[in-house]
Protein backbone atom coordinates (compact mmCIF):
# COMPACT_ATOMS: atom_id res chain seq x y z
CA UNK A 1 0.00 0.00 0.00
CA UNK A 2 1.32 3.42 -0.95
CA UNK A 3 1.67 6.06 1.79
CA UNK A 4 -0.98 8.76 1.61
CA UNK A 5 0.48 12.24 1.80
CA UNK A 6 -0.65 14.54 4.57
CA UNK A 7 -0.73 18.28 3.99
CA UNK A 8 -0.54 20.91 6.72
CA UNK A 9 -0.77 24.55 5.68
CA UNK A 10 0.64 27.54 7.49
CA UNK A 11 -2.11 30.18 7.46
CA UNK A 12 -2.20 33.74 8.74
CA UNK A 13 -5.97 34.27 8.81
CA UNK A 14 -9.32 32.52 8.67
CA UNK A 15 -9.71 32.98 4.89
CA UNK A 16 -6.40 31.21 4.25
CA UNK A 17 -7.39 28.43 6.66
CA UNK A 18 -10.69 27.88 4.82
CA UNK A 19 -8.86 27.89 1.49
CA UNK A 20 -6.35 25.36 2.83
CA UNK A 21 -9.13 23.09 4.08
CA UNK A 22 -10.94 23.29 0.73
CA UNK A 23 -7.65 22.51 -1.01
CA UNK A 24 -7.18 19.29 0.92
CA UNK A 25 -5.15 20.29 3.97
CA UNK A 26 -5.50 17.89 6.87
CA UNK A 27 -4.36 20.44 9.44
CA UNK A 28 -3.72 24.17 9.71
CA UNK A 29 -0.92 25.94 11.56
CA UNK A 30 -2.31 29.37 12.42
CA UNK A 31 0.06 32.29 12.91
CA UNK A 32 0.41 36.00 12.23
CA UNK A 33 3.11 38.23 10.74
CA UNK A 34 5.02 35.67 8.71
CA UNK A 35 7.43 38.40 7.54
CA UNK A 36 9.20 38.13 10.93
CA UNK A 37 8.94 34.35 11.10
CA UNK A 38 5.47 34.33 12.61
CA UNK A 39 3.95 35.24 15.95
CA UNK A 40 0.95 34.04 17.94
CA UNK A 41 -2.39 35.14 16.47
CA UNK A 42 -4.95 36.89 18.64
CA UNK A 43 -7.79 35.18 20.43
CA UNK A 44 -10.42 36.40 17.94
CA UNK A 45 -8.40 35.02 15.00
CA UNK A 46 -8.12 31.63 16.69
CA UNK A 47 -11.83 31.56 17.56
CA UNK A 48 -12.85 32.53 14.01
CA UNK A 49 -10.61 29.88 12.49
CA UNK A 50 -11.87 27.16 14.83
CA UNK A 51 -15.45 28.09 13.84
CA UNK A 52 -14.72 28.17 10.11
CA UNK A 53 -12.81 24.92 9.55
CA UNK A 54 -13.47 21.29 10.41
CA UNK A 55 -9.82 20.19 10.42
CA UNK A 56 -7.37 20.33 13.34
CA UNK A 57 -5.85 23.75 14.08
CA UNK A 58 -2.42 24.08 15.66
CA UNK A 59 -1.36 27.55 16.81
CA UNK A 60 2.12 29.03 16.68
CA UNK A 61 3.24 30.24 20.10
CA UNK A 62 5.89 32.86 19.48
CA UNK A 63 6.08 36.37 20.88
CA UNK A 64 8.50 39.21 20.51
CA UNK A 65 9.47 41.61 23.27
CA UNK A 66 10.03 41.50 26.96
CA UNK A 67 8.82 38.74 29.26
CA UNK A 68 8.43 36.32 26.36
CA UNK A 69 8.30 33.25 28.61
CA UNK A 70 5.24 34.36 30.58
CA UNK A 71 3.51 35.62 27.44
CA UNK A 72 4.05 32.22 25.77
CA UNK A 73 2.63 30.41 28.83
CA UNK A 74 -0.46 32.65 28.71
CA UNK A 75 -0.84 32.01 24.96
CA UNK A 76 -0.64 28.25 25.45
CA UNK A 77 -3.25 28.49 28.23
CA UNK A 78 -5.56 30.49 25.94
CA UNK A 79 -5.15 27.91 23.15
CA UNK A 80 -5.90 25.03 25.49
CA UNK A 81 -9.01 26.82 26.79
CA UNK A 82 -10.18 27.47 23.21
CA UNK A 83 -9.81 23.81 22.30
CA UNK A 84 -7.19 23.92 19.56
CA UNK A 85 -5.60 20.64 18.41
CA UNK A 86 -2.07 21.64 19.33
CA UNK A 87 0.54 24.30 19.82
CA UNK A 88 3.79 24.96 17.99
CA UNK A 89 6.48 26.08 20.43
CA UNK A 90 10.22 26.48 20.77
CA UNK A 91 12.85 28.08 22.94
CA UNK A 92 16.63 28.30 22.69
CA UNK A 93 19.26 29.42 25.17
CA UNK A 94 21.84 32.02 24.20
CA UNK A 95 24.36 29.24 23.51
CA UNK A 96 22.06 27.76 20.86
CA UNK A 97 20.91 24.77 22.92
CA UNK A 98 17.27 23.88 23.54
CA UNK A 99 15.89 25.70 26.59
CA UNK A 100 14.50 22.50 28.05
CA UNK A 101 13.09 24.19 31.16
CA UNK A 102 11.11 26.74 29.11
CA UNK A 103 9.79 24.05 26.75
CA UNK A 104 8.92 21.81 29.71
CA UNK A 105 6.84 24.66 31.19
CA UNK A 106 5.07 25.22 27.85
CA UNK A 107 4.31 21.52 27.52
CA UNK A 108 2.95 21.35 31.07
CA UNK A 109 0.61 24.23 30.28
CA UNK A 110 -0.44 22.54 27.03
CA UNK A 111 -1.90 19.62 28.98
CA UNK A 112 -3.14 17.09 26.44
CA UNK A 113 -2.59 19.24 23.34
CA UNK A 114 -0.26 18.05 20.60
CA UNK A 115 3.08 19.87 20.78
CA UNK A 116 5.29 20.61 17.80
CA UNK A 117 8.76 22.12 18.27
CA UNK A 118 9.05 24.92 15.70
CA UNK A 119 11.74 26.19 13.36
CA UNK A 120 13.83 27.58 16.21
CA UNK A 121 15.38 24.14 15.81
CA UNK A 122 17.03 25.33 12.58
CA UNK A 123 18.96 27.95 14.58
CA UNK A 124 20.24 25.62 17.30
CA UNK A 125 23.97 24.96 17.72
CA UNK A 126 23.88 21.14 17.52
CA UNK A 127 20.87 19.71 15.67
CA UNK A 128 21.50 16.12 16.77
CA UNK A 129 21.75 17.00 20.49
CA UNK A 130 18.69 19.25 20.04
CA UNK A 131 16.77 16.38 18.43
CA UNK A 132 17.43 14.18 21.46
CA UNK A 133 16.39 16.99 23.85
CA UNK A 134 13.14 17.57 21.93
CA UNK A 135 12.35 13.86 21.90
CA UNK A 136 13.11 13.53 25.63
CA UNK A 137 10.78 16.47 26.34
CA UNK A 138 7.95 14.52 24.70
CA UNK A 139 7.19 16.77 21.73
CA UNK A 140 5.00 15.03 19.13
CA UNK A 141 6.55 16.67 16.08
CA UNK A 142 9.56 18.65 14.91
CA UNK A 143 9.20 21.35 12.27
CA UNK A 144 12.52 21.78 10.47
CA UNK A 145 14.13 22.59 7.14
CA UNK A 146 17.05 20.34 8.03
CA UNK A 147 18.97 22.97 9.98
CA UNK A 148 18.91 25.21 6.90
CA UNK A 149 17.09 28.37 5.89
CA UNK A 150 15.21 26.55 3.13
CA UNK A 151 14.08 22.93 3.08
CA UNK A 152 15.62 22.38 -0.37
CA UNK A 153 19.04 23.08 1.19
CA UNK A 154 18.53 20.81 4.18
CA UNK A 155 17.89 17.47 2.47
CA UNK A 156 20.98 15.57 3.67
CA UNK A 157 20.51 16.75 7.26
CA UNK A 158 16.78 15.95 7.13
CA UNK A 159 17.63 12.41 6.07
CA UNK A 160 20.14 12.00 8.89
CA UNK A 161 17.76 13.52 11.48
CA UNK A 162 15.02 11.17 10.34
CA UNK A 163 17.33 8.17 10.69
CA UNK A 164 18.46 9.24 14.17
CA UNK A 165 14.85 9.93 15.25
CA UNK A 166 14.00 6.30 14.34
CA UNK A 167 10.26 6.85 14.60
CA UNK A 168 10.40 8.48 18.05
CA UNK A 169 9.01 11.79 16.74
CA UNK A 170 7.15 12.92 13.64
Amino acid sequence: MKNKRFMECCCSDVAEAVEAMKGGAGRVELCKDLSCGGVTPGRSDIEATLSAVNIPVNVLIRVRGEDESNAMIESVRMCRELGVNGVVVGALRKDGSIDTEAVRRLMAEAGGLHVTFHRAFDECADPFRALEDIISLGCDRLLTAGHASYVNDGGPTLKELNEKAAGRII
